[in-house]
């Protein structure tokens, strides 16, 4: 493993904040309420970590932060479901940013991360509705919001995000996710979703 790796998929998200979750802009930006809950659902659609096919791969991860994100004390749970042990060790890495990239830089403002579990994660893709599913722990769903034109998707465009892509679809979500210590509740909340690309040379 020399250290490079790439990945390409789909990425969404709901958290509990209005449209649109100010974090979300930036990380010195206050959320909405005192605490920012919520989800990232990846599905890797191609990608290579050392000699190890990445595609097909599924994630969450789930977070609760303080409203200035920037401050740091993150909690977050991972959840992988990956084809082979190699493949999960290496979506894990990924994740936790202990490989580098994007996912790095989140890494920062983690203060208390849960062993990552390695579980079946379920990813449903209908157009401009995506859901995720982990069985006993987390159920989100998102749906695009309309536009003025009802066959278009409303679009944030040319926006820097660490994890995202450049173009992003904002929608409305819910979730609800219990692990014992953390209870997220979230209905008609910030939600988006987008074509990832990352990438470590």
């Amino acid at each position: 493993m020399d250290g490079k790796w790439w990945a390409q998929g789909l990425l969404f998200e709901n958290c509990n904040c209005q449209l649109v979750c100010p974090g979300h802009i930036h990380f010195t930006q206050f959320c909405t309420h005192a605490r920012c809950q919520g989800f990232w659902a990846v599905r890797f659609d191609g990608g290579a970590f050392g000699g190890i096919d990445l595609a097909g791969a599924r994630a969450a991860v789930v977070y609760d932060t303080p409203q200035l994100m920037s401050s740091g004390g993150w909690n977050e749970a991972i959840f992988v479901d990956a084809g082979s042990e190699a493949q999960g060790a290496a979506v894990e890495a990924i994740l936790n940013g202990s490989a580098g990239g994007p996912w790095a830089v989140l890494a920062r403002f983690v203060g208390e991360r849960a062993p990552t579990r390695f579980v079946p994660v379920e990813i449903v893709d209908e157009g401009t509705s995506k859901a995720v599913t982990v069985a006993g722990w987390l159920k989100g769903r998102i749906a695009a919001i309309r536009g003025r034109d009802r066959g278009q998707p409303v679009r944030f465009e040319n926006i820097f995000n660490q994890i995202h892509n450049s173009s992003q679809v904002l929608a409305r979500g819910e979730t609800e996710y219990d692990d014992g210590t953390l209870r997220i509740q979230n209905s008609g909340s910030h939600g988006l979703y987008s074509e990832f690309a990352w990438r470590v040379e």
